[in-house]
């Protein structure tokens, strides 16, 4: 297919650059998978849209601080953009560095507090290798120095303090994140009290999130782009409720796309999910036949972005482009700290 034909125009003001004032008050556009118009409604409505023996699947990965700041032995500025652990023994990640240019091998940038990062080998397009010297635990020691990433279509010179905890999911619990899981941002501890209420299991799996989300399919066709790859652990306990929501009759809706590409990754030709750890590339286009999920939790995404792609499959590419359309005629706000969609 074309990749032209999962393009759309979007005003720039419909691009949401803040977080709603209060979390959880963002509009939801309800889509039935089985045809017949949308309706426009808030997100606390869910879990009245849900059913006893229902289960939501949600990513409780977790945003890092992952910009660090810091200068080079010349005095000079220099940024360090941690993107994954490789290795724990010593500290060693995955990083973008700048300016890339004047960053060598070798070269050992310093920052505020005890964080030091060696860079191991020579950028290429900004990425190396760096290894990490610090004391204490790493956690602790971002929180201080580090930055929250936010996406690049968010116009700011820097994140902002409340960005740390509104780029972050409530129940954010494994570490190793670089861009939040944002279907999930909606959620508040009320919300899940009264998924809770009627009756809807609310399970976790992990799928640290990489800067590969926000890459554009940059190919003719998209069946010729190269899918980025992340990191999932599905565990026993999760894979089981899944699976027995399936066998009770209920419906697995996924709370975003990142949940859809654990379990489409996970389950076998019976939608039965296997628990585990490992990486995913998983790319879904139209025509693929979703075996773990019934529905998707999701918000508005960028065109001719993978991301676009996979959520056409689900419902149908003109369907879709039907929808944003209305969304934007509606007024709804776009992507990560905008509203979102139920497919469903």
């Amino acid at each position: 297919m074309d990749t032209s034909l999962f393009d759309y125009d979007l005003p720039p003001e419909a691009i949401a650059q803040q977080p709603p004032a209060t979390r959880g008050e963002s509009r939801m556009m309800l889509v039935p998978r089985d045809g017949g118009g949308c309706s426009h409604l808030r997100f606390g409505q869910l879990p009245g849209l849900l059913r006893a023996g229902d289960c939501l699947v949600l990513n409780d990965t977790r945003v890092i601080p992952a910009r660090l700041l810091g200068h080079r032995p010349s005095g000079g500025q220099a940024e360090v953009f941690l993107l994954r652990r490789v290795n724990a023994h010593p500290d060693i990640w995955q990083a973008l560095v700048r300016p890339a240019r004047r960053i060598p091998a070798g070269t050992r940038i310093e920052f505020d507090g005890p964080l030091t990062a060696t860079v191991l080998d020579a950028p290429v397009a900004g990425k190396t290798s760096v290894e990490l010297t610090y004391a204490g635990r790493l956690e602790e020691v971002l929180a201080d120095v580090g930055i929250t990433p936010l996406p690049p279509y968010i116009h700011r010179e820097s994140a902002l303090p409340e960005d740390r905890e509104r780029y972050q999911t409530v129940y954010a619990a494994e570490p190793g994140a670089v861009a939040a899981p944002t279907a999930g941002l909606h959620f508040t501890q009320a919300v899940l009290a009264a998924l809770d209420e009627r009756a809807v299991r609310c399970v976790f799996l992990t799928l640290h999130v990489g800067l590969g989300t926000f890459a554009p399919i940059c190919t003719e066709r998209i069946e010729d782009h190269t899918m980025h790859s992340e990191p999932y652990r599905v565990s026993a306990e999760a894979a089981e409720c899944i699976n027995g929501c399936r066998e009770g009759g209920g419906r697995v809706v996924a709370v975003g796309t990142t949940v859809v590409r654990t379990l489409e990754s996970c389950a076998d030709q019976r939608g039965h999910v296997r628990p585990g750890a490992g990486e995913t590339r998983i790319y879904i286009s139209p025509g693929y036949r979703f075996r773990a999920i019934d529905g998707m939790l999701t918000n508005f995404h960028l065109p001719r972005s993978s991301l676009i792609v996979m959520v056409s499959a689900l419902v149908g590419r003109e369907r879709l482009l039907d929808a944003y359309a209305e969304a934007i005629g509606q007024g709804y706000r776009f992507y990560s700290y905008g509203d979102c969609m139920l497919l469903i």
